[in-house]
């Protein structure tokens, strides 16, 4: 294996759990769409893959059948790494309705997340709400809950994949989630989306110098910045030694205002990475720096 210290992952978020074609006519939201959209953006660089799925009218779904069935898909098109969200969305299977009327992100349904044969999945340890386009949902994950997914993760041989909003997530569920384990921890630094979850944080210079620092030991970091901030967010991870991610997902616009497509964004990023003097990671060379083991289907 070569040199990777100047190796970047360029993550590739390209759906998620809230947009639809309405706000992005390239959102890719059904299997086969989402891995010919994969392998467009591995082919310009993107060695991971963050996925969400969604049921056939679109409405989010962790269903490990719709998991398994898009993985199966993406890895005959490409080695790309796979990345499966427990979030999901805050519609379809993922919202229930509670008896005084309030919504919250169903637990049953995240665990399902777990059991589509991804290389690591999405682990958000938080308790908040979520300002939707259908209303405050609530994601309720206790820390006993947290543990929970962590520890069923790690039995199905999954890296978990740390999502922290702020510091303090950094400083309580992911420190002590991480405690005992060796690493390499993976960690993706979500900013931008101060207007959506409940105590996340916008992107400022200040903000990711002070999470980079927050992080636990054996960290490997990546940050998504949703927002017009993006790019300059993502070039001042690239210079603190970080990975990146883009996609629709976190930002279904290129820099002139028009909806992005997601193999665009990758592209762009991939550029910056280029001219900082750094190189695009392949799927093996982002393996080793994550300590994942190869995974053939």
């Amino acid at each position: 294996m070569n040199d990777l210290r100047d190796k970047v992952i360029v993550t590739v978020a390209p759906t998620g759990g809230f947009l639809t074609a309405a706000d992005n006519p390239h959102i890719p939201t059904q299997p086969q769409q989402i891995a010919a959209d994969v392998a467009r953006c591995h082919s310009a660089g993107a060695s991971v893959a963050a996925l969400h799925a969604r049921r056939p009218d679109d409405q989010a779904t962790c269903d490990a059948a719709i998991y398994r069935h898009m993985n199966t898909l993406v890895r005959e098109r490409c080695d790309i790494v796979l990345n499966n969200s427990t979030g999901g969305g805050v519609n379809g299977d993922m919202v229930r309705t509670r008896s005084d009327g309030s919504r919250v992100v169903d637990w049953d349904a995240r665990l399902q997340g777990l059991y589509g044969g991804a290389d690591t999945c999405t682990l958000d340890a938080i308790t908040a709400y979520v300002i939707s386009p259908v209303g405050e949902v609530l994601m309720d994950t206790p820390p006993s809950r947290a543990a929970e997914l962590a520890s069923a993760m790690r039995a199905l041989g999954i890296t978990p994949e740390w999502e922290a909003f702020s510091p303090t997530h950094l400083l309580q569920e992911i420190r002590d989630l991480t405690a005992g384990y060796p690493g390499p921890h993976l960690v993706n630094l979500v900013l931008g989306l101060d207007h959506t979850f409940q105590n996340a944080m916008p992107y400022s210079p200040k903000n990711l110098q002070e999470m980079v620092e927050y992080l636990p030991e054996n960290s490997v970091f990546s940050v998504s910045i949703s927002g017009s901030d993006q790019i300059r967010g993502l070039t001042h991870a690239l210079v603190l030694g970080g990975h990146v991610r883009v996609g629709i997902e976190d930002y279904p616009f290129l820099e002139t205002g028009e909806p992005a497509e997601n193999v665009r964004l990758v592209e762009n990023i991939v550029g910056i990475v280029e001219s900082l003097g750094l190189q695009p990671a392949t799927p093996d060379e982002a393996r080793a720096i994550l300590g994942l083991d190869r995974t053939d289907g």
